[in-house]
């Protein structure tokens, strides 16, 4: 990603900016995704929240529960309820961005499917794509890059009066 990359929601009241290309993608196959989307899968690009700017309107924010406990707030359009992006466990400095509200959604590929044990069985998975049936360990797998970014933004969230 060269340059900044826009996106927004269905009917095109909220609109954001997508600073920086996300540190991982994740295509998601759990049954969670599949019932909040109405899909067979989600794909999230993890981005530090301040890489997403917003451009236009105000995102409602809705909570829903998860099978950890923590909360799951999803960022949505109030006029046509596009899910735009995700915090999990409300830690307001790491957000999943839906990736096909990109206007470029194709520039991500998923680095990763996960939860793949719930995986619709029509779905069929690209030659040579790390799979996994549950979660995976963040440290083997992701790029030394991606891994100091996400410390970077853990640490100054840490340093950040809440």
């Amino acid at each position: 990603m060269h340059e900044p990359i826009e996106g927004g929601c269905f009917c095109g009241h909220i609109r954001y900016r997508l600073k920086r290309r996300p540190m991982f993608v994740h295509c998601c196959h759990c049954t969670d995704c599949q019932r909040q989307l109405g899909s067979a899968f989600v794909i999230n690009g993890i981005v530090e929240a301040e890489n997403i700017e917003l451009r236009q309107g105000d995102p409602v924010m809705v909570t829903l529960s998860t099978d950890s406990g923590r909360p799951h707030d999803v960022y949505r359009c109030a006029d046509c309820q596009s899910p735009l992006w995700s915090d999990y466990g409300r830690r307001k400095w790491l957000s999943f961005l839906r990736l096909a509200t990109l206007d470029r959604p194709s520039e991500f590929a998923p680095d990763v499917h996960i939860y793949t044990r719930s995986k619709l069985d029509w779905v069929p998975l690209p030659a040579g794509a790390r799979v996994f049936e549950a979660y995976y360990d963040v440290k083997a797998e992701w790029p030394r890059e991606s891994l100091e970014r996400l410390e970077a933004a853990r640490a100054k969230a840490a340093q950040s009066p809440s």
